[in-house]
């Protein structure tokens, strides 16, 4: 069995229901709105967040869940599809998961206001059953994302990023995101308990883990045979070159530095940045410190009774640093 399946088994029938109850948060009187939100939930991902909410709530509540439980599923949902429909604005993009980007069908602006349509779904669907306590939590995070992605192009124009400060960038950017996913499957069956902040830093240690594997994708060769180096184009400051250029001598670090600032078109150059963050052990840090959050993660884990639901998190844990892709 993969280990997606493995993962999925527990909550195999929360996770059909749940596709059924979001599907149905989507719908609106406008047809347009209808046809692009069924292109949406027809070309879903992994699906990786809602299970974490399910997971989390059937550990703490002896393999059951609620409404607040779907809802808190429904909710992350809409707010991560809206944001990788504004992502994909931003950034230009014309392809998603291999399908076509919504802008890139339906242009621009019908994007943006598709991604604003979920974003007030998902804030409605808490306010209309009184759910405050889910909503302060995925308000949270989304105002954490959007800072991250801030703070990282502010920082990006001078390529004076610290470790401790793109720490705090992939926490508000992709860690925030998991972390609210794991307090909202806690909260919604013991709210306002103390499992609520174990599992939101239960989900930030999984997500900065997660945020790191990305990174070395960027310098991995197992799926294209030959590394990207996608982000060094976009002069994104991942762990591996930050570490080259902490341990650089002067010399190399200008040399680093110019090269990412201006040369990150030319394909050569990015080779030779490759090549030298490899040659300096960046690659080995970046996973030593991946390693050290899942291991966290899984500590904070193992503090609870041993379950299915227990196991999975342990699955879902080990698959965000083993995966391929």
């Amino acid at each position: 069995m993969k280990v997606s399946a493995q993962i999925r088994e527990p909550i195999e029938r929360e996770m059909e229901l749940f596709e059924k109850k979001f599907h149905e948060s989507m719908r609106s009187q406008v047809p347009l709105l209808n046809r692009i939100t069924y292109y949406i939930v027809n070309r879903k991902g992994k699906q990786m967040r809602p299970m974490f909410v399910f997971l989390t709530a059937k550990l703490l509540n002896q393999g059951e869940v609620n409404e607040r439980t779907y809802r808190g599923a429904s909710v992350i949902e809409l707010i991560h599809t809206a944001s990788l429909v504004h992502d994909d604005v931003v950034d230009d993009s014309y392809k998603r998961r291999g399908f076509f980007s919504i802008n890139a069908l339906w242009k621009n602006k019908i994007a943006v206001l598709v991604g604003d349509f979920l974003l007030a779904r998902g804030m409605l669907l808490s306010v209309d059953h009184g759910d405050f306590d889910l909503l302060r939590i995925i308000s949270t995070a989304m105002r954490e994302i959007s800072e991250g992605e801030l703070l990282q192009i502010e920082k990006a124009r001078r390529l004076d990023i610290t470790e401790a400060v793109y720490y705090e960038i992939i926490r508000q950017k992709t860690a925030t995101l998991i972390a609210a996913c794991c307090s909202l499957g806690a909260a919604s069956v013991r709210p306002g308990s103390e499992e609520v902040e174990t599992f939101r830093k239960f989900g930030e240690l999984c997500g900065m883990a997660f945020q790191i594997k990305d990174d070395l994708f960027d310098y991995g060769e197992a799926r294209i045979g030959k590394p990207t180096g996608i982000d060094i184009r976009e002069q994104k400051m991942t762990l591996p070159l930050i570490h080259a250029l902490n341990h650089a001598p002067e010399k190399q670090r200008r040399w680093l530095i110019s090269s990412v600032k201006h040369h990150n078109t030319d394909r050569g150059r990015v080779r030779e940045i490759i090549r030298y963050v490899k040659e300096s052990g960046g690659l080995e840090y970046a996973e030593t410190r991946m390693l050290e959050f899942r291991d966290r993660a899984l500590q904070l884990l193992r503090e609870y009774p041993q379950s299915p639901y227990r196991d999975a998190l342990e699955l879902m844990v080990n698959y965000v640093v083993d995966r391929k892709i």
